[in-house]
């Protein structure tokens, strides 16, 4: 027995010696493979410390405080993964001309229907470009002309659910799960031609949101780590754990959704319909790629956009002078609200509004609804920065949303400060170089949609919403915060997960004169 013992310890030293020599090589040349590249020493051989920041819920104010504020403008945060908050390397990573910059394998994982790539993960440059401009047209809405008055009609519901159903009962609302109601019923109006419901039953329709939280961060960890992502997205773990259109629930069930609404298109008696799923069949999509694209839509048209939202309204709920200084720029503009819930301003009126645009750019620079790290990998034949240091070849890299928001450089000095006015000229100074302050304010901004071919299709339809719910919410209720020692419960996983933002609602009263 001690002989066999003795034997079986010489066989595993030596089956496990190869194994450590490996992994010492490999680390020591992880760490003088970005040398030049400061970042948390963990970072440097190991992806223990993002994946510490992906496990915590947190990771948007790890990345921001212990690593760029910390290490600087270009920082090292796995053995081949750097971040950066340099506006002009951001869009170095999505620009056409050489040296040209690839989608990583981050974007494999991050299908929601993990047997297609949609437009958001397809990673071939090609094929990308010939789904976008298939799209284009519909996340445009230039071939959907009844888009706005479909997002108004779902707002009018809105309105009338939160007078009826809160401010009638004296119950406080959870803006932020309605909030997320809405966008996901406006968006499956305008995809689709009718909402699923999620408003009017006030319910987590085919537990969407619940699938969400569940696969969140498995979503995150895999993406973030080359070795699960290889994993996660292998035929085997799909089979055994994937989503299948037989589930009850979840992204399962909402893949079986959209297959039912999409095979109805494809009819051979099928009626042209002119909505978002209309223009893609009109564009030449397949049924297949129609499918992938609207399951998608129902995220990427809601998530981002609820977030955007309720996270505004937060801070203007919380700063008087702005909500004070909002509501009077609407009233100047189109006199009090009336009690029809259907008259709702137009998107041309509001981008007319300045303060309003103020605000709405400012509520994206101090919470952008999306700080996940879309890593591109450096060509074959490496990059070097501005400043000299060299990035080999193969190494991944992403911008780093929360910091790009919060450059002093750009925004100020006072970058932790919901101030909408840093978006106005200021007096007394030069014309000229405020318009041109402002514009680079906006250029900065305006990364967190993406850049270039591979900027976010539906930033229209975001915008759109933000700008006829800010305004609507501002005219027409009083708010007040019920728990503002702690107004919303969250976590992140690339996409924010928000909960809990209790809200007292009055109407405001029509006997009101405008400021």
């Amino acid at each position: 027995m001690a002989l066999l013992s003795a034997s079986l310890g010489i066989v595993v030293l030596v089956l496990i010696t190869p194994a450590v020599l490996y992994y010492a090589v490999a680390s020591y040349a992880a760490t003088r493979r970005l040398k030049a590249f400061p970042g948390p020493p963990l970072a440097t051989f190991s992806y223990l410390w993002m994946a510490r920041a992906a496990l915590s819920g947190r990771m948007w104010e790890i990345y921001y405080k212990d690593a760029t504020l910390k290490y600087g403008t270009v920082v090292r945060i796995g053995p081949g993964e750097l971040i950066t908050s340099d506006p002009a390397l951001i869009r170095r990573l999505s620009a056409t001309r050489q040296p040209q910059y690839r989608r990583s394998s981050w974007y494999d994982p991050n299908r929601l229907d993990p047997y297609e790539h949609s437009m958001f993960s397809l990673r071939d440059d090609a094929a990308h470009d010939r789904l976008k401009g298939r799209t284009a047209a519909a996340y445009a809405g230039r071939e959907n002309p009844a888009l706005e008055s479909e997002v108004d009609t779902v707002l009018g519901l809105y309105f009338t659910i939160l007078r009826e159903r809160y401010v009638a009962k004296n119950k406080p609302a959870d803006l932020a799960t309605l909030s997320q109601y809405f966008t996901l019923d406006s968006i499956t109006k305008v995809a689709f031609g009718s909402s699923f419901g999620f408003l009017e039953r006030e319910e987590d329709v085919h537990s969407y949101l619940r699938g969400i939280l569940e696969v969140a961060p498995v979503m995150q960890m895999s993406a973030e780590i080359p070795a699960l992502a290889r994993i996660v997205a292998s035929p085997l773990v799909l089979s055994l754990a994937g989503p299948k259109l037989t589930d009850a629930k979840g992204v399962g069930k909402l893949m079986a959704v959209a297959r039912d609404i999409v095979s109805e298109r494809f009819e051979p008696d099928a009626k042209d319909r002119r909505d978002m799923l209309g223009a893609f069949v009109r564009n030449g999509m397949s049924q297949r790629e129609c499918e992938t694209e609207a399951l998608f839509q129902i995220i990427a048209g809601s998530d981002t956009t609820a977030t955007a939202i309720r996270m505004t309204l937060l801070y203007v709920i919380t700063t008087p002078r702005v909500h004070a200084r909002l509501r009077a720029e609407a009233d100047k503009a189109l006199g009090l609200p009336d009690l029809d819930d259907m008259l709702i301003i137009k998107n041309t009126d509001a981008e007319k509004l300045p303060f309003l645009q103020a605000v709405v750019f400012e509520g994206l620079r101090i919470h952008p609804p999306f700080v996940g790290l879309p890593f591109k990998e450096v060509p074959p034949q490496g990059d070097t920065l501005d400043d000299g240091r060299f990035m080999p070849g193969g190494t991944r890299i992403a911008p780093s949303l929360w910091a790009l928001t919060r450059r002093a450089d750009v925004f100020g000095e006072d970058v932790d400060v919901f101030r909408p006015e840093r978006w106005l000229p200021y007096k007394d100074a030069d014309p000229k170089s405020e318009e041109e302050r402002i514009a680079n304010m906006r250029r900065t901004v305006d990364l967190i949609f993406g850049y270039g071919r591979w900027a976010c299709a539906g930033k229209t339809l975001a915008f759109l919403e933000l700008n006829k719910v800010l305004v609507e919410m501002v005219r027409r209720f009083d708010m007040q915060l019920v728990y503002p020692l702690r107004p919303v419960s969250q976590i992140n996983h690339n996409l924010f997960l928000q909960k809990d933002m209790w809200v007292q609602l009055e109407d405001r009263a029509m006997d009101e004169k405008p400021l």
